[in-house]
């Protein structure tokens, strides 16, 4: 039904991996050529005898064992590079939003990473998810799979998704565009299809800010701003949702949160003291500005004007944080420099929030220092853990988190805070020191140290130990005999 060329054009188009060999009688140069242009590994005339044939094989057989040990130790790398990847695209990521950066010095950047910032249109979103049945920065293997399923999103629309890890802030999603149209359709595929999946874990809660579309790259702050507030909801909510700040926006340029409300009419739920308990429980310092806000984005101006309400408000918060010290703590005596609110705090709504900002970004300051003795005997346990399973080749972030039970993300900081280094970083520097002792001390091969150190090709391992030392192992090795010959 078709000559052999024809078959190889559907072999590339079905199967790229597969070499191919023409056994052919056509010498003429036009078939030739086309089977050069189609890839074919090897053309052969015929006759060729056995002897011949068994060669070619085996060269062929070679070079498909190379390409496939050349890209594993590209997926190895990218693996073992994606630690300080997450890093840099991180801080990449913060020069975007924070608006004091030039675009010049953005794409210089941006190239760097192999970022495509190419487009006419931009958006963020922020998002956050945590399991209720786990505490803040527990290790959750449902949060786990949550961020790789948007990792697949961005894999499979790479044209317009690009996710940022924040850390402890949870994800970031730049959505990018030629058209208004086109970004609006490409968000809403990334939310429905996310909100899809996360409907698999009704223990799980989530909360995206979507900010305002913007068409230039000095511009993101503005999206980012906006984000930040509607993620800010996440704490004066009690559901799941993904909240858009431009919808926000609209309805509060409608008038529907109007200013005539009096005193009495204010509605519990607006005061409720549990939205800043849950704050001071899982937010974050740099949050607070946002959760202020939008806190008090709730209330109308002339609730503000009461100087009853502003000295109740003011006093709600501070109380909040005494009940949170209390159960956490025991005593008041943790508050450390926490500033009282007196009557200059009181004054107006721009002063009430000022205080309740500072309160809070003070509060959760302590908070974290409170946390640092935990922190430093988890990540103690973290590097014993290290130390004992350096060898096992399956030994990932994320199984290390499982173990310490600490979310793989909030692990990460906290272990390059205390060492200096990296998870992956601090793995394979020690990896090298004992493959280093072994090729002094024994004379096993080179595959047998591999393994006992962690890694089960010793192609990879010396490439590696090449990088990370200075030479391969045998010269290292050979330096050692030449120490024993002059010793």
């Amino acid at each position: 039904f078709m000559d052999g060329l024809e078959l190889s054009r559907l072999i590339r188009r079905e199967l790229p991996q597969t070499e191919i060999i023409v056994l052919t009688g056509h010498e003429e140069f036009d078939y030739a050529r086309q089977a050069v242009n189609l890839g074919v590994a090897k053309y052969l005339l015929k006759p060729i005898n056995a002897k011949d044939l068994l060669k070619e094989l085996e060269d062929l057989s070679g070079k498909i064992e190379e390409k496939r040990r050349d890209e594993k130790f590209r997926r190895q790398y990218q693996l073992d590079m994606q630690e300080k990847e997450q890093g840099d695209r991180r801080e990449f990521f913060n020069a975007l939003v924070r608006g004091t950066e030039t675009v010049s010095n953005l794409l210089e950047q941006a190239e760097t990473l192999s970022i495509d910032l190419s487009a006419v249109w931009y958006n963020i979103i922020l998002f956050k998810a945590r399991s209720v049945r786990h505490a803040p920065n527990e290790f959750s293997r449902s949060v786990v799979e949550i961020g790789e399923k948007m990792s697949s999103l961005q894999e499979e629309d790479p044209e317009h998704i690009m996710i940022f890890d924040r850390v402890l802030e949870g994800k970031a999603v730049l959505v990018r565009a030629e058209s208004e149209e086109e970004l609006k359709n490409a968000q809403e595929r990334f939310i429905s299809a996310l909100t899809v999946f996360l409907q698999r874990f009704p223990n799980v809660r989530y909360f995206g800010g979507i900010g305002r579309r913007v068409m230039r790259l000095s511009e993101m702050s503005v999206s980012y701003e906006r984000a930040n507030h509607a993620l800010a909801h996440l704490y004066l909510y009690s559901g799941s949702m993904f909240l858009d700040s431009e919808a926000m926006e609209r309805t509060q340029a409608k008038g529907e949160n109007a200013d005539d409300l009096n005193l009495s009419d204010l509605r519990p739920q607006q005061v409720d003291r549990k939205r800043i308990r849950e704050f001071l429980m899982q937010g974050e310092k740099d949050e607070a500005v946002y959760f202020v806000d939008e806190f008090f984005s709730d209330l109308s101006e002339n609730v503000l004007k009461s100087a009853i309400f502003r000295n109740f408000i003011v006093l709600d918060a501070w109380f909040a944080v005494l009940e949170m010290f209390d159960e956490a703590y025991g005593r008041h005596g943790e508050l450390g420099n926490l500033k009282e609110p007196g009557p200059e705090d009181m004054r107006n709504a721009d002063t009430c929030k000022a205080y309740i900002v500072r309160l809070l970004t003070d509060a959760l300051e302590i908070r974290e220092n409170r946390a640092k003795n935990k922190y430093n005997e988890t990540v103690r346990e973290a590097v014993l853990y290290i130390q004992q399973h350096y060898m096992d080749a399956e030994l990932s972030l994320n199984d290390l988190a499982s173990r310490v039970n600490v979310s793989p993300n909030h692990l990460s900081t906290l272990f390059s805070q205390q060492t200096g280094k990296t998870f992956i970083r601090y793995l394979t520097d020690l990896r090298m020191e004992k493959a280093k002792v072994l090729l002094k001390t024994t004379s096993d091969k080179t595959s047998v140290v591999a393994m006992n150190v962690g890694y089960q090709d010793s192609h990879y391992f010396s490439y590696l130990f090449r990088k990370m030392v200075g030479m391969p192992p045998t010269q290292f090795r050979q330096g050692r005999e030449k120490q024993d010959e002059i010793l």
